[in-house]
């Protein structure tokens, strides 16, 4: 931030300030795609940092990234947290495989122990939310070149970038009951078919089967 001074001479000859001005000089998050992303980081020099929890993390990571989280998991146990905690687990942790989180207080501290402001620095995510809240930080801690993949890596298509992981980039986020629940739809739905087709084609077999059936 740099401060500039305007001041008026009085008749007197006494210098007297009549207004104070503050100019903050902040550098603005670029957001890419990530064919563009690609480009950043095989020409521009930038390194990717990746702000997501370790679960995701663990799933699958672009090659060589750095890993700060944004959110750290919670495992506080004061009353309030506990409750929120179980919740949690049986409704998003339970479908979803979100781990319940909070803030990490050392994100930026943890950021500069590593690269200085000067750093060109590429931040993902898996929706682009927590990219850009991560960016916001860091912009506000003094770094100037930032930038950041639109939508984060779920949109990025399989091949993009070298991976970690025994995922997909794109598919990272997901766990929990909703990885299996398309599997689960095409069964049924298999077994609907089948069973409409048998009993179109075979009424008479059908009807006996169903006269079989025990009826309570």
């Amino acid at each position: 931030t740099r401060k500039t001074w305007l001041e008026l001479k009085t008749n007197y000859g006494r210098a007297t300030p009549i207004r104070r001005r503050n100019l903050s000089i902040r550098a603005e998050v670029n957001f890419v795609n990530a064919e563009e992303a690609k480009k950043l980081i095989a020409v521009e020099g930038y390194a990717v940092l990746d702000v997501r929890d370790k679960s995701q993390f663990d799933r699958a990571h672009i090659k060589s990234c750095y890993h700060v989280p944004l959110f750290i998991e919670n495992t506080d146990n004061d009353p309030g947290t506990i409750v929120k905690r179980t919740l949690h687990n049986n409704f998003s942790g339970l479908f979803f495989g979100l781990p319940f989180t909070k803030l990490n207080p050392e994100f930026v501290q943890s950021v500069k122990s590593q690269f200085s402001p000067e750093s060109k620095l590429l931040l993902v995510c898996q929706e682009g939310l927590r990219s850009t809240a991560a960016a916001n930080k860091l912009e506000q801690a003094g770094f100037q070149n930032i930038a950041c993949i639109t939508s984060g890596l779920q949109t990025v298509k399989p091949g993009t970038f070298d991976s970690v992981g025994k995922a997909e980039l794109q598919d990272a986020g997901k766990a929990g009951l909703v990885t299996i629940q398309g599997k689960i739809s095409a069964v049924l739905g298999t077994v609907l078919i089948c069973a409409y087709l048998f009993i179109t084609l075979f009424p008479d077999q059908a009807e006996k089967l169903l006269q079989m059936s025990p009826v309570r």
